[in-house]
């Protein structure tokens, strides 16, 4: 049985974390095969979005600590980055979802743990359940987030917050997470939200919305100079793409568009 799951449908993939009987609490193997998954979904241009989330009653518990740990030697040689994107594996599991060029929608219920919370905020979009359990757990067993989750924590809520939360261990309901910036949007059935809403991204050119998805991503913090020149040289060649030409013939004809695959 594969530990992570992905279906691809009219160019939605519905990605899994498939531990339920562990509340899809996190191994080295899960950990790989998420990044395994990215990477694949990065190159297939047929994608539009994505979703991810857990089979079963949560979304992760985070790291399974009594499956790791018996495994030093491999968790050493996980823990080493690699050189051409500066992250090792934990830090790519969540971080790998920044670099697919669709949106990706995390779709939460039950609990959001530790390294589930840093695989949330690696996706664009949080939809989870009201009663939701979320905590940035790691501080309860003397360490810290180091599955990307300093710099996501940072983009998303204020340094005073980030810090909070990482020092206490606090845990929070959906309800709180959203109110903290860290939750989009709050829905009954979030795996059913997140789907209709990558349903609407997916009317939209595929172009346009990797553009802006690289364009926020590498200027969110950038001086204003840096990002005017970002934004001209992904503009440029959106005005004369061709599904921008695709978008122009619909919108005159009052059709769907049917777009073409995302040029890069």
């Amino acid at each position: 049985m594969s530990v992570v799951t992905c279906e691809i449908t009219d160019g939605i993939a519905q990605v899994r974390l498939n531990r339920p009987d562990k509340l899809n609490a996190l191994t080295l193997d899960v950990l790989e095969e998420l990044v395994a998954v990215a990477h694949r979904l990065r190159k297939d241009k047929s994608v539009r979005a994505v979703v991810i989330a857990g089979n079963g009653d949560a979304f992760c518990a985070g790291l399974d600590f009594a499956t790791v740990m018996k495994q030093p030697g491999r968790v050493a040689r996980t823990f080493i980055p690699r050189p051409w994107h500066g992250t090792n594996i934990f830090q790519d599991a969540a971080w790998a979802w920044r670099r697919i060029p669709v949106p990706v929608i995390a779709a939460v219920k039950g609990h959001c743990l530790g390294g589930g919370v840093q695989i949330a905020l690696g996706a664009d979009f949080r939809f989870a359940t009201a009663d939701s359990n979320w905590s940035v757990l790691e501080g309860k067993w003397g360490i810290i987030p180091d599955m990307s989750g300093i710099q996501s924590l940072s983009e998303v809520v204020g340094i005073d917050t980030a810090k909070r939360l990482t020092m206490t261990a606090e845990m929070f309901s959906g309800t709180r997470a959203a109110e903290l910036g860290l939750v989009t949007e709050i829905a009954e059935d979030p795996i059913t939200a997140a789907t209709a809403f990558a349903q609407q991204l997916a009317t939209k050119s595929p172009d346009a919305l990797a553009a802006a998805k690289r364009l926020f991503n590498d200027t969110w913090s950038a001086s204003p100079r840096r990002t005017f020149a970002r934004e001209r040289r992904e503009q440029l060649p959106l005005l004369f793409g061709a599904n921008t030409k695709i978008i122009q013939k619909a919108v005159a004809k009052k059709v769907e568009p049917a777009f073409k695959p995302r040029s890069r």
